[in-house]
């Protein structure tokens, strides 16, 4: 790989993302543009909600050039850009007027179907094990499932960030190691980096909270990157990366199905939550993920090495250990 291509569009993607977001905190406090705090809330004092503007607009963007760069091979990353464009659109219109579930539904798996079809991934997600049409439909449902799942654990400050830091460098670590070719390389960078400039405001105590115009997006852009791991033959590495978001909210949701809660609305249940109620900082938690992360991309190595049954079982174990030191919790006098 060219050096400059390497570094530069990470260096510009983290330069857009940091001003621009630092830019967005005046323009939208002059708006009243605010995540203001409710007994559901983790936070105490209104807060400006839609950072998401900056790092994904950032983001996509040099996506964009970064594809226009690859030339023939980044034909699929301008799509994926153009239809995370959208899917901010739609996100920013939820968080200023609040669209329905259903609709939002329905255009999370109109855009993940459509890049389905129109730019399609290298092989079948599942390893040619299910038929086409089995591996198509379940492959939709698990991406969209991940965008909102990130949504959803989007709740405390600078959990989002490290996450997409975390799975960002992951990806960049794997591709390199597996040879799956330079742009993914370049993508997995260019996501850490729009992490490291949000985490510049989000960290704790936050200055500004991504939004759904955000963290939808993001999830969508990681999703598709794991997804190529997965069409690579990387199953287990894309399955262990962002295992910790997976198991918490996964086993939150169906904790309050089993409940018959409704799902849609507010709440703060998932274990990085409870960890919070418990007294622990925010800071204090997202570094605690963060260590846990470290380990799980070690693992991811070790998948692709050649260990993934090991490495998938290694995963399981230091995230049930996160997730039950989580719900313990605990106050702190610090």
């Amino acid at each position: 790989m060219q050096p400059p291509a390497i570094l530069i569009f990470p260096i510009v993607t983290f330069l857009i993302v940091t001003l621009g977001t630092r830019l967005l905190i005046h323009v939208l406090k002059r708006h009243a543009i605010l995540d203001r705090p409710n007994d559901r809330s983790s936070h105490d004092t209104p807060t400006p909600r839609g950072a998401g503007i900056a790092v994904m607009g950032g983001l996509f963007s040099v996506w964009i050039a970064t594809a226009q760069y690859y030339g023939e091979s980044g034909t699929s990353v301008l799509y994926v850009a153009g239809i995370g464009f959208i899917l901010c659109g739609v996100s920013w219109i939820d968080d200023i007027r609040n669209i329905s579930p259903l609709f939002r539904l329905i255009v999370h798996f109109a855009a993940v179907s459509s890049v389905m079809i129109v730019a399609p991934f290298p092989g079948p997600v599942f390893g040619g094990f299910l038929p086409y049409w089995a591996d198509f439909a379940i492959t939709v449902v698990i991406w969209v499932w991940f965008m909102n799942l990130f949504n959803f654990m989007d709740g405390i400050d600078g959990l989002a960030g490290i996450q997409a830091l975390a799975i960002g460098v992951g990806i960049f670590v794997l591709v390199r190691k597996l040879g799956f070719g330079e742009l993914i390389m370049v993508l997995g960078l260019t996501v850490a980096a729009a992490a490291g400039g949000f985490l510049r405001w989000n960290w704790h105590p936050a200055k500004i909270f991504l939004g759904d115009v955000g963290s939808i997006p993001l999830g969508f852009a990681i999703g598709w990157l794991l997804l190529l791991l997965a069409a690579n033959g990387a199953w287990a590495s894309a399955l262990i990366l962002p295992m910790y978001f997976f198991a918490d909210a996964t086993l939150t949701l169906m904790r309050r199905v089993i409940r018959g809660e409704q799902l849609w609305k507010a709440h703060r249940e998932h274990f990085y939550q409870r960890a919070v109620t418990s007294g622990l900082r925010h800071d204090q938690v997202v570094w605690t993920i963060a260590i846990a992360n470290i380990f799980l991309i070690m693992l991811a190595i070790v998948a692709a090495r050649g260990l993934p049954q090991a490495a998938v079982l290694g995963a399981v174990g230091a995230v049930s250990m996160l997730v039950f030191l989580l719900a313990k919790g605990g106050p702190t006098d610090s």
